[in-house]
């Protein structure tokens, strides 16, 4: 869908439209990089129906919810902590780091756009270039036709039913369809592109994050191998910069981090096989998606109760990061939760027809 840059008013309340939107694009808010000072918007202000934003608060706990934010048009209308950190010294709050799982995905997404910008890489440069020629056991006139484009699409081609999908050994890469062809959640892939990101950059990941991305926006965080996989942990306030970040289609202030059309390409359908994925990215937008682990599709929207234009990082055991821009809304979770699927669909859901009762 488009998103239009500026201030669209609502002029007509009496319309039935869910999440009435104050703002749609760019924000004319941005919290400051070098505080935690982050202005807050009056919930009398947004017409929201209170009963309903304390039930939503009441049942979030009781899913295994830390951290929960809700951000409009750049400001804080809420920002809730419950239990204890994952160090267990002291409770959550709003510097409480938090592991962002596979909705880490996403964000790697936004740094390969950045590495692009810059001059280091060209997400249609064939992978070979910076893993080096038979880096997997696919033959080679297939192999030079995986791309970092693929590797951002989840659609290398390279079969995921093995052992163990995390495998890099070139052994352990096969051929299973042509490049770009069919989609499959595939973890080596993914963990190959951050060797490609480096190996493009000649820095490591959390150097160019930091460098490129965190300094820039006031983000905190840092990547820890966890699992054999490196994963990014950070405070709910960071994951919702971030969310800004991509809103705003890679505009932070004045200073454009991300080119606009990579955000809107990787905020997008990437390719025919799942309309619902972007570059690492889930989408709620089209009729058909596919899952993780399932080449089934499914009919409608991933989340039914929630907007169409919505696009997601999502991580096991309900890391979200759900970002609206029709409606200027960001919203984070993070926590544990008793189904650890990388989409929590019965989780989104029922937050989703919750928040439609809070914010309609």
């Amino acid at each position: 869908m488009k998103r239009f840059k500026g201030f669209i008013l609502c002029l007509a309340l009496t319309f039935s439209i869910p999440f009435a939107a104050l703002s749609q694009g760019v924000n004319s808010y941005f919290p400051p990089t070098d505080s935690q000072d982050w202005e807050k918007v009056p919930l009398n202000s947004l017409g929201w129906d209170n009963a309903s934003l304390a039930e939503l608060l009441s049942w979030l706990p009781t899913q295994g919810t830390r951290s929960f934010m809700i951000v409009k048009d750049g400001k804080i209308a809420v920002e809730e902590y419950w239990g204890a950190k994952l160090t267990g010294m002291g409770n959550m709050d709003e510097e409480a780091m938090w592991y962002w799982d596979d909705a880490g995905r996403t964000l790697t997404a936004a740094l390969v756009g950045i590495a692009e910008k810059n001059g280091f890489l060209k997400i249609k440069d064939r992978t070979s270039k910076y893993l080096g020629e038979a880096w997997s056991s696919v033959p080679e006139k297939r192999e030079k036709e995986i791309r970092i484009l693929n590797q951002l699409s989840m659609s290398t081609g390279l079969d995921e039913r093995i052992e163990d999908p995390r495998d890099t050994s070139t052994e352990a890469l096969k051929f299973f369809a042509k490049a770009g062809e069919r989609w499959a959640y595939h973890d080596a892939p993914y963990t190959l592109l951050m060797n490609t990101l480096e190996n493009a950059t000649n820095q490591s990941i959390s150097a160019f994050f930091k460098e490129r991305l965190a300094t820039q926006i006031g983000m905190k965080g840092f990547w820890q191998e966890t699992g054999g996989d490196l994963v990014f942990f950070s405070d709910a306030r960071s994951m919702s910069k971030f969310g800004l970040l991509l809103m705003n289609e890679g505009e932070w202030e004045g200073n454009q981090i991300l080119d606009k059309k990579y955000v809107q390409a990787m905020t997008s359908s990437s390719q025919q096989d799942n309309p619902g994925y972007g570059f690492l990215t889930w989408l709620n937008s089209g009729d058909v998606f596919k899952l993780p682990g399932n080449q089934v599709p499914n009919k409608g929207k991933m989340i039914a109760a929630a907007p169409e234009d919505m696009f997601m990082a999502l991580g096991k055991n309900g890391q979200l990061l759900m970002v609206i821009p029709s409606q200027g809304l960001v919203i984070v979770r993070q926590g544990t939760y008793s189904n650890d699927s990388i989409v929590p669909q019965r989780l989104l859901q029922d937050l989703w027809q919750k928040l439609n009762r809070v914010i309609n």
